[in-house]
């Protein structure tokens, strides 16, 4: 009998414990890390309290309390089990599956939205999950494309979450940004609005958009580069226009030497540059296309009276006519060493170009 009533007494305390902890974990879970999803069932609610109270410090202490922000990118339709395996890779939580755990035990897993995010190491786990949940972070990537011109970029503004209006930005890029020496005061930014990918508070001004781009230009326009440019016998801002016309010749980015070789060849022999995106940049928007940039040119285009047409005026154009990247700024400063005087597209639909030394030469790479 005593043996019986020990026996008793043990299984007693045993469902005690059991009762206790069925209902000690799911409470002390609660208490560090919210309500479980309605969506999971009464076991799988323990199961996961269970998991989150084992881990501990792994969802609640971040990895660095003095980490950076960085951006991180949640694509359209990404498994969570990717996301928190990337998270993990990029030091941002420390243990993937714990992540995972929480995500699935508040049920946040099924409403984590896509677009790009500031996140960070000092940030807990727990913390950049519910970051996760909106989509409309305070910061927005915002990209500037080699070779658009100054209406393309106000042109993108709309959908990039910025605040910044088309016609605001145009006013502010209008206007030569102070504090650079190489910008004449009387001006555009147009040429020195940097392409690049940018991570702007989504409340900046247009004044600021525009200070980022051009300090950006500002930032790698290096020493190197301003000696190439003396080298060629161009200031920066005469440069800057050559590039901006290279750019938008330049279809393939490694001919950009090429093509910088053929027009320093032209302006040091006096001869008229005779590019194709100047005339387009002169015309302006052509509505029936919907582009900034009329293709094809007809005859009469070709002589649209413009400074910046270089088919009638000799030597560079005013200004720049769109913002050249560094490949392009690069070729101006150390071009190809050529005698090439003419390019043409090539007739193979490649975008590349052949090379003449001649006019003659240059006839006969005609497509047939």
């Amino acid at each position: 009998m005593k043996n019986r009533g020990c026996l008793l007494f043990v299984l007693l305390a045993l469902l005690l414990a059991v009762v206790f902890a069925l209902w000690f974990i799911p409470f002390q879970a609660d208490a560090l890390f919210g309500p479980p999803a309605e969506t999971l069932g009464g076991w799988q609610q323990f199961n996961y309290a269970l998991r989150l109270i084992w881990y501990d410090g792994l969802l609640t202490e971040p990895v660095d309390s003095y980490g950076s922000e960085r951006s991180f990118l949640v694509e359209h339709g990404e498994p969570v089990a990717s996301i928190a395996s990337r998270l993990e890779q990029e030091g941002l939580v420390t243990d993937a599956r714990a992540f995972r755990d929480y995500l699935v035990y508040r049920g946040l897993d099924v409403s984590i939205q896509s677009g790009r995010y500031v996140l960070s190491p000092s940030m807990s786990p727990v913390q950049i999950a519910n970051r996760l949940q909106d989509a409309t972070p305070t910061q927005v990537v915002f990209y500037v494309l080699p070779g658009w011109r100054m209406e393309e970029i106000a042109a993108a503004l709309p959908t990039s979450g910025l605040s910044v209006t088309p016609g605001d930005f145009m006013a502010a890029a209008s206007v030569s940004p102070s504090g650079l020496d190489f910008l004449p005061a009387t001006v555009s930014a147009e040429g020195f609005l940097f392409p690049d990918e940018y991570l702007l508070p989504r409340e900046a001004s247009a004044k600021d958009l525009v200070t980022t781009l051009t300090r950006n230009f500002a930032l790698h326009l290096t020493l190197d580069l301003r000696d190439g440019f003396n080298r060629q016998g161009l200031s920066v801002y005469e440069a800057v226009t050559l590039a901006s016309i290279v750019q938008r010749e330049a279809v393939v980015a490694d001919e950009q030497p090429l093509i910088a070789s053929v027009f320093l060849n032209r302006l040091a022999a006096g001869m008229r540059l005779e590019s194709d995106p100047t005339v387009q940049y002169a015309l302006g928007y052509n509505a029936i296309q919907n582009s900034w940039w009329t293709n094809p040119l007809s005859l009469a285009d070709l002589q649209f009276d413009s400074p910046f047409n270089t088919y009638v005026y000799a030597g560079l154009p005013p200004g720049p006519i769109a913002n050249p990247g560094l490949g392009a700024l690069q070729a101006v400063a150390y071009p190809a060493q050529t005698t090439y005087y003419f390019f043409r597209a090539a007739c193979d639909g490649s975008g590349r170009h052949v090379f003449a030394e001649t006019f003659e030469e240059h006839l006969k790479n005609a497509c047939p």
